[in-house]
């Protein structure tokens, strides 16, 4: 069975969109709570860019930035597919996934994505 480990926080709309998109898939995995002002050193070896949450970790190789790590699920595991199939709705639906992200980020000062 895959190990797969997600670093995030309980309040982040960006680590929830993940845990929703694993839960779709029938995923088992471990969240890992991060504290946003006290990051540990595990996360931020995994994300030594950014520095950001989510992380999702697959068998011990780190997945950074929501929407590519919901684009890493759907073509990982099985299951109800989280983008469309169609080109044109899948591009409307990532132009509205970043309409979000960019608002949420304001609140949220770009702690996570």
């Amino acid at each position: 069975m895959a190990e797969v480990k997600l670093f995030g926080t309980w309040f982040s709309p960006f680590s929830r969109r993940i845990e929703i998109a694993l839960k779709l898939k029938g995923v088992k995995y471990k969240f890992i709570e991060e504290e946003l002002n006290n990051k540990s050193l595990l996360m931020l070896k995994y994300n030594p860019v950014y520095k950001k949450i989510p992380v999702l970790l697959h068998n011990g190789k780190p997945i950074c930035e929501s929407l590519v790590i919901l684009e890493y699920i759907d073509e990982t595991w099985e299951g109800p597919s989280i983008w469309p199939r169609d080109p044109y709705e899948r591009a409307t639906t990532r132009f509205w996934a970043k309409f979000f992200d960019e608002k949420v980020c304001l609140l949220f000062k770009c702690t996570s994505r």
